[in-house]
């Protein structure tokens, strides 16, 4: 480079240069990862809003697999389409430094990848872990602000590491790296606002096809900024609201890979992460024996910050009860359940919404501000029974699961035509291990 930018420079070199196949906790927990998000990707693949964006985008020429559908596509609209479709049930990983969901815009834009360009299976895993690493660091940089004051990071944040797995994989040089990374910032949007709607698994969607669009236009020499994190009007300045972090972005890359610490949770529930810890208690306490009518008052205490995605107080339907609360609770005190039916399109269930209209939420203000720090997250349930007897219950942290098998037989219905899809996932090495596997995940399950 003919100018100096050391942030930049210094992130662009560590995507460039890292080797996380060396690191086998890194290659184990990405291999679990793709497994849980193709168990969450094949749940959506027919979903009304998948089937919407096939429709309107009109998909081109291309050999890209559509995951669960029986179509090849051109290489950007395969990656728009898969990604969308991983998120859209939101029931796939998310992790707390991004607060977000990587894997659902890094996979796409790298199996989109492998259409155009042949890859390794390992290549593809390497430019995974690298990727996220890089959306992880830049999401630590941010502060909390950069959520609470409206942006969805899997969005934001998105872009940027799948461009950086992207460049990873082909081996970009580092000024070509910076190209990318700074195209793909300029793309960078998405708003919480849209959670509850159609729009919010788009996001996901939109950065997976931005983030490779990037990369590509990088490589055949198209210009940009190559100082975006360096820049006074960069990105820190347009999204961290002045808690910006800078060094974060760098220190200690790699050691030990984000992906393995605080690593990803694999999502239990179909729903907004931050109602999981509610949807625990209101389990336990079905469990316990406790009846909806023998409830007079709920209150739910969080972290300051705590329930920011958490946007819905008196849902209409499944879709936008997600990020309810109040609904999670209720439905996991009656049915002793969180399952995929409770979150679809239709209207809920008034029994559930009796009781959750009698949940209150307030914050515990003497609390540290939740953040990508797992000890500041937790949930207080206050139960005043109809007798004036009180229960207490409390989750710190957030639950989840750690083989997805089970998860991926459920959402595909243990269908014979993908049932080898986890054992491929866990072995595949080669191109053509990889190449084996694209195969397979196109197969329709209806």
């Amino acid at each position: 480079m003919d100018k100096v930018f050391p942030l930049t420079t210094a992130f662009a070199e560590a995507i460039v240069s890292s080797e996380p196949l060396k690191h086998k906790a890194a290659v184990q927990a990405a291999r679990t990862a793709i497994i849980d998000w193709l168990a969450c990707t094949f749940g959506g693949a027919l979903d009304r809003t998948t089937l919407i964006l096939l429709d309107q985008l009109s998909p081109g020429n291309g050999n890209a697999v559509i995951i669960g559908q029986e179509r090849r596509t051109d290489a950007l609209t395969a990656a728009l389409i898969n990604a969308h479709a991983g998120h859209v049930l939101d029931y796939d990983d998310v992790h707390s430094s991004v607060r977000g969901h990587p894997t659902t815009v890094i996979v796409p834009a790298l199996l989109a990848l492998a259409s155009e360009t042949r890859i390794s299976a390992e290549q593809l895993i390497a430019g995974y872990v690298v990727g996220l690493e890089a959306m992880a660091r830049l999401g630590l940089s941010l502060g909390t602000k950069h959520y609470e004051n409206g942006f969805h990071a899997t969005a934001t944040l998105g872009t940027i590491g799948a461009a950086a797995a992207v460049a990873h994989v082909l081996g970009y040089s580092v000024e070509e790296t910076a190209v990318a990374l700074g195209l793909a910032a300029t793309h960078s949007s998405g708003l919480r606002l849209q959670f509850g709607y159609d729009a919010k698994p788009y996001h996901a969607g939109m950065a997976a096809r931005s983030g490779l669009l990037s990369a590509k236009l990088a490589k055949a020499g198209f210009g940009g900024a190559r100082d975006f994190l360096d820049n006074p009007i960069g990105f820190f300045s347009a999204f961290a609201f002045g808690e910006e972090r800078p060094q974060a972005t760098v220190e200690n890359w790699g050691s030990p890979w984000q992906i393995v610490s605080p690593g990803l949770t694999l999502k239990a529930f179909p729903c907004c992460t931050a109602s999981h810890p509610v949807g625990v208690i209101g389990i336990q306490l079905h469990q316990e024996g406790l009846r909806a009518e023998a409830i007079d008052t709920v209150t739910i205490t969080f972290p300051p910050g705590g329930d920011a995605a958490l946007v819905v107080t008196n849902p209409a339907t499944g879709i936008d009860a997600r990020f309810s609360a109040e609904y999670v609770f209720a439905t996991a005190l009656i049915d002793g359940a969180l399952r995929i039916d409770h979150f679809g399109e239709t209207p809920v269930r008034e029994d559930l919404m009796a009781l959750a209209r009698r949940v209150r939420r307030r914050h515990d203000e003497t609390a540290p501000r939740l953040s990508s720090d797992p000890k500041t997250r937790f949930v207080i349930a206050d139960i005043t029974l109809t007798t004036g007897e009180r229960l207490t219950r409390e989750f710190k942290g957030l639950p989840g699961v750690t083989d997805p098998t089970d998860k991926f037989r459920d959402a595909t219905g243990n269908h014979p035509a993908v049932s080898a899809v986890p054992e491929l996932a866990r072995t595949m090495l080669s191109e053509d291990d990889l190449y084996r596997f694209l195969d397979v995940l196109g197969q329709r399950l209806t």
